[in-house]
């Protein structure tokens, strides 16, 4: 007669170890979607950094597609197409990421950033409208600066640039790019200490130390200044010196400082040497 009662409680035991069981494979699967999760989160950060531009806009492609409502997906690809020179696209799928729920004052940067990239100066500056004047950002006020600069607004671009200068420790580009607006309103000792300001910060870019050759031959001064150059580095520079000179009529010095260019390059200087061949051919039928 005891058997039911057995029966019944060995039964009520099975359905204990079946519940027991049950949790505990649930707590399983979570702990699984946990790895899984912080694995996919490394992936992406992976593929954004050190990944090949193209493997991480075919990963966040692939991703997107199967988790569309992700937003942090939706950057990684936006991000991954603007490293792969693709700002147009990338502007495409910032201007989803602003709409989604989650998005930043940052996203809208990001999407003023690669409509800049695309030449789509209007766009940027109707993005950055946009933006709350609270949200104050080295990123944002880069963007307003190169905004006012392309309309020629130099008074307000001069104070972005400046705020933007301010906001970081490293502003030798956006105190490049602001000398290179300088030079280009005709303001060439201004853009001078811009340049020479920059090189201070990362003395090794070779763009910033022509923009300062360039900055002072606009002046009338040819010479090299003294910065931290390399031999072939003070071939090139001496080339653009000596184009500058041409340009403004100072053919002599000119002249001379291509000789230089040439001299002073440890390897042949094809560009200096053609350029005075040129000149002499010039002179010649002169």
């Amino acid at each position: 007669m005891r058997h039911p009662i057995f029966l019944a409680a060995l039964m009520g035991g099975t359905l204990a170890l079946a519940g027991c069981m049950g949790s505990e494979k649930t707590e399983v699967d979570r702990a699984l979607d946990t790895v899984n999760a912080v694995d996919a989160t490394n992936l992406s950060d992976i593929m954004l950094t050190v990944g090949d531009p193209r493997e991480a806009v075919a990963y966040f492609t692939r991703s997107t597609n199967e988790s569309p409502d992700r937003i942090d997906l939706q950057r990684g690809l936006a991000k991954s197409l603007v490293r792969a020179n693709e700002p147009e696209r990338a502007a495409k799928v910032w201007k989803r990421v602003v709409s989604m729920e989650g998005a930043t004052a940052d996203d809208k940067v990001a999407l003023a950033d690669a409509q800049i990239r695309s030449n789509d100066w209007a766009g940027a500056k109707a993005t950055l409208n946009t933006i709350p004047p609270t949200h104050e950002t080295f990123e944002r006020y880069k963007l307003e600066a190169m905004v006012a600069d392309s309309d020629q607004n130099w008074k307000k671009a001069d104070s972005f640039y400046e705020i933007a200068s301010g906001l970081t420790t490293q502003p030798s580009g956006v105190l490049n790019n602001w000398g290179f607006s300088k030079l280009t309103r005709g303001d060439a000792k201004g853009a001078e200490k811009l340049f020479a300001e920059a090189l201070t910060y990362n003395p090794g870019n070779f763009t910033t130390k022509n923009n300062l050759v360039m900055a002072r031959a606009a002046q009338g001064k040819y010479d090299l200044p003294v910065i931290e150059m390399t031999q072939t580095e003070r071939a090139k520079l001496l080339y653009t010196a000596g184009l500058s000179a041409i340009k403004k009529g100072d053919v002599t010095i000119g002249r001379g400082l291509l000789q230089d260019a040439v001299d002073t390059s440890p390897v042949y200087f094809d560009e200096a040497a053609r350029a005075l061949e040129a000149l002499d051919a010039g002179s010649r039928r002169g």
